[in-house]
């Protein structure tokens, strides 16, 4: 890049990812397949690095993100709100996945490298990140504990779908959707176990109440301040 020369790169970004995508389905999510999308799309080397100074890792978040957004916005024009909620978050997976059907082989090259032990914080960040954008594009406005059960169960649902939609070979993969379907009914399931089990438990005495009437006298509970 020469001095005082002007480029965007948020389009940089952009371009590189789309480019990168067909090398990572079989190079991997390496710098080989960063190279050659950087080559590919026409952005020096500086300028690439510019654009993602994290490398691959980074590109790859960048990934999600975008599909992250894309899927809000697919939601937000199907009005999934006036839905039932399970409709509401298999409208967000599924249409997740469609957009993605020509990169199925770079996503699967993509699970490998966060299989990775060095990559697992950011499997997980990325994963957390997904379903949190569906609970939110489902209008979940959760937040007690329901808010972390809903994106556990839903990490889950997501995760093992993903993995199945990796190896469907049927027609517009529709097993892959009634694997989806079938998850969500079983998943959809626990929240009503749940209440049932808080319903019991509320009639237990509280431990910590219990724990006041018999502490010694003389005996002060520990403040902030220790």
């Amino acid at each position: 890049m020469t001095p005082g020369s002007i480029y965007d790169r948020d389009a940089d970004r952009l371009a590189l990812l789309e480019a990168t995508l067909s090398h990572a389905a079989f190079d991997g999510w390496s710098q080989k397949a960063f190279d050659s999308g950087a080559k590919d799309a026409g952005i020096p080397a500086d300028r690439a690095l510019n654009a993602f100074p994290g490398g691959m890792s980074e590109l790859l978040a960048f990934y999600h993100e975008v599909e992250d957004r894309e899927m809000l916005e697919a939601m937000q024009r199907a009005n999934v709100m006036e839905m039932r909620v399970r409709d509401r978050i298999a409208f967000g997976v599924k249409a997740r996945l469609q957009r993605n059907m020509r990169h199925r082989e770079a996503i699967k090259s993509a699970c490998s490298f966060l299989a990775m032990p060095h990559n697992g914080a950011l499997a997980l960040r990325l994963l957390y990140r997904t379903v949190d954008a569906m609970w939110y594009g489902a209008g979940d406005n959760a937040t007690d504990f329901n808010f972390y059960t809903k994106r556990a169960l839903l990490a889950g649902v997501y995760s093992t779908t993903v993995l199945y939609w990796l190896n469907d070979k049927s027609a517009g993969a529709a097993d892959t959707w009634t694997f989806l379907n079938r998850r969500i009914d079983e998943v959809m399931q626990v929240p009503k176990l749940l209440g049932k089990f808080s319903a019991v438990t509320s009639r237990f005495p509280n431990p910590f109440r219990v724990a006041q009437r018999i502490r010694p006298r003389g005996f002060r509970t520990r403040t902030a301040r220790g």
